[in-house]
């Protein structure tokens, strides 16, 4: 396998600032930067039970609340009332969960990470075998369990990794930008992703992407939970461009253990009649995500407007 590639902090870089915009004011940042110092030194029974706290409370305050058991409603008409809200309490700790462990300087890993368990061990060979002929490959996840914990093993096993990320302002984007760098990972900035993409498969670097976020434009859209959602066409679009398949990494969170879930390759489609084999590709790679959440419905984000906009035949959305 290759040796992970350590890229260097660069946090007063153009290109860092093009991924968590300016920097906030000196009175803003200080302050924000003394409750998430405190946050990073906490460790990991203290983070965890806060994380219980904040998520507990964000349900009962009914933060967005709606939204998710709206969503679940739809996507999963088969549970009950009570067991939906259920999954929303646990969506919640689980998104607090991952804030708060994507924070922290050290201490990062629950304890006993080192012994997580490979479920696909399958693909696990097969991604390493593909990586040992000097190619990068595509890795796509979703908001689920701790996705940033994910990319931090991944670099631990010895893949070279660059997080594609939205561009994002504040103290805490910032801290968490700079932890993922501090881990080994490069950062991909939106704005001509395709091409970076591209050239770090070409270096032998994976691209590391989440593609469980409703785009406003230039998306395609696939079914996810027996509706179409718009979704980002850079993942499909770069394997056509390199001819690297894709393949799913999820971190299934099982009380402090973090267990990858991995399946694949998944390659891209050739041309079929009647069919468009970027539409195809994302398709085939978001069944793949949907597999994994319906397992464990509490590790996703409901919370999110997944299926905001509608495809552009449809008269309504969700």
């Amino acid at each position: 396998m290759p040796a992970p590639v350590v890229h260097p902090i660069r946090l007063t870089s153009a290109h860092l600032r093009r991924v968590i915009g300016e920097p906030p004011g000196p009175l803003t940042g200080f302050l924000a930067n003394l409750a998430l110092s405190w946050v990073a030194g906490l460790r990991h029974g203290s983070r965890e039970r806060l994380a219980r706290f904040l998520g507990g409370l964000a349900y009962t305050l009914r933060i967005r609340r709606r939204v998710a058991l709206e969503n679940l409603a739809q996507a999963l008409p088969e549970r009950s009332e009570a067991e939906r809200h259920a999954i929303t309490r646990g969506a919640y700790i689980t998104m607090a969960r991952a804030v708060l462990e994507a924070l922290a300087d050290e201490h990062r890993m629950p304890p006993g990470w080192e012994q997580e368990e490979v479920i696909g061990g399958e693909a696990w060979r097969a991604l390493q075998a593909h990586l040992a002929t000097g190619k990068g490959a595509l890795l796509v996840t979703g908001h689920f369990g701790n996705w940033e914990l994910l990319g931090e093993v991944l670099i631990h096993r010895g893949v070279p990794l660059n997080a594609l990320v939205r561009p994002l302002k504040g103290a805490l984007n910032m801290r968490i930008a700079e932890n993922r760098v501090r881990a080994g990972a490069g950062l991909i900035y939106p704005r001509g992703a395709v091409q970076e993409t591209v050239d770090a498969i070409n270096r032998g670097e994976s691209v590391y992407m989440l593609l469980d976020q409703a785009i406003p434009s230039k998306g395609v859209f696939v079914p996810f939970f027996g509706r179409l959602a718009s979704t980002t066409p850079a993942m499909a679009v770069a394997a056509q461009r390199t001819g690297v398949p894709a393949w799913v990494v999820m971190g299934v969170r099982d009380g402090v253990r973090l267990r990858v879930h991995i399946e694949g390759p998944i390659p891209p489609p050739t041309p079929e009649e009647g069919k468009d084999p970027i539409t195809e590709h994302t398709a085939r790679v978001t069944a793949a995500l949907e597999r994994v959440i319906r397992q464990y419905p509490e590790q996703w984000l409901w919370l999110h407007r997944r299926w905001k906009y509608a495809p552009p035949s449809s008269s309504s959305g969700a």
